[in-house]
Parts: structure tokens; C-alpha cells; sequence
């Protein structure tokens, strides 16, 4: 992954594409500084956290941006979010989350709000990086009957 990471950064250079090389570094930057805290190279999977961690962070300022009324700044956000969630697998739908949820519920036989911390804790090792927690969280809450 991190060689597809190089190679698009080429092509953006290549391309002279300023602000999708800008997003790219920015990125490669995050995955430099996650390397240095694990002191060990970064395989695909921690590639993907830091990746979601990115887009989450860039979409939660371009909402922030946007009800301040400053779209310029939070179209910047969201073309960085796009650039960096090239490199997410696959997000799931509504309805997958729905699955994995009564899956859980199933497999755990969790039947109130008390079970909810096993649930989650099941869910975010299967669907980290595939899913927005916050989502996953609401299907649970929903669910189990919140």
C-alpha cells in the first residue's frame, strides 16, 4: 500500500496537481509520524486507520467550516478527505451495517443496552476502516431498543 501511496504521489507530481500532491504529503506525513510512534513500519491495516482517522478528521472541519459560512476552506477539506479515501477499502451501506449489527447481537446473544460495549467491541474488530463507528453505534443503539 505504502507503494501505492508513492506512486500516486508521482503522478500528482507528474500532473503538476498542487493540491492533490499537498493531500497526499499531508498524508504520507500522518503515516511517517504513526511509523515513529509504533517504532515499527506501518503495515496495510494500521495504513487504513490512519486513513480513516484522516477522512473523519477532514470531513468533521469541513462541517465546521461550512456552517461558519467558509466553503472555500471546506471544499479543501472535503477534495482532502476524497484524496486520502482512495486508499479506504470498500465503506459499507446502511444496510450492511444493519447485518453486521443483528449478526453481533446474534453471535453475542446481546438482547438489551447492557450488551452494548460487547457488541461494539465485536463490530469495530470487523469493520474498522469499512464503517463510520458513529453509524455502527446508532445501529446498535437502535438495535437493542436505546
Amino acid at each position: 500500500m505504502l507503494q501505492q501511496i508513492a506512486e500516486a504521489m508521482k503522478q500528482a507530481m507528474k500532473a503538476k496537481d498542487k493540491a492533490r500532491l499537498s493531500a497526499i504529503r499531508m498524508f504520507r506525513a500522518a503515516l511517517k509520524e504513526q511509523e515513529i510512534a509504533q517504532g515499527k513500519p506501518l503495515d496495510d491495516a494500521a495504513i487504513v486507520q490512519v486513513a480513516a482517522r484522516m477522512v473523519k478528521q477532514r470531513k468533521d472541519a469541513a462541517a465546521q467550516y461550512a456552517d461558519a459560512g467558509r466553503n472555500d476552506l471546506a471544499e479543501k477539506e472535503l477534495f482532502e478527505a476524497e484524496v486520502v479515501g482512495q486508499w479506504l477499502p470498500r465503506q459499507l451501506s446502511a444496510a450492511e451495517i444493519a447485518d453486521a449489527v443483528a449478526e453481533a447481537c446474534r453471535a453475542l446473544s446481546a438482547s438489551s443496552m447492557r450488551d452494548m460495549g460487547k457488541v461494539m467491541g465485536w463490530l469495530q474488530k470487523r469493520l474498522a476502516g469499512r464503517a463510520d463507528m458513529a453509524q455502527v453505534s446508532a445501529a446498535v443503539k437502535q438495535r437493542l431498543g436505546s
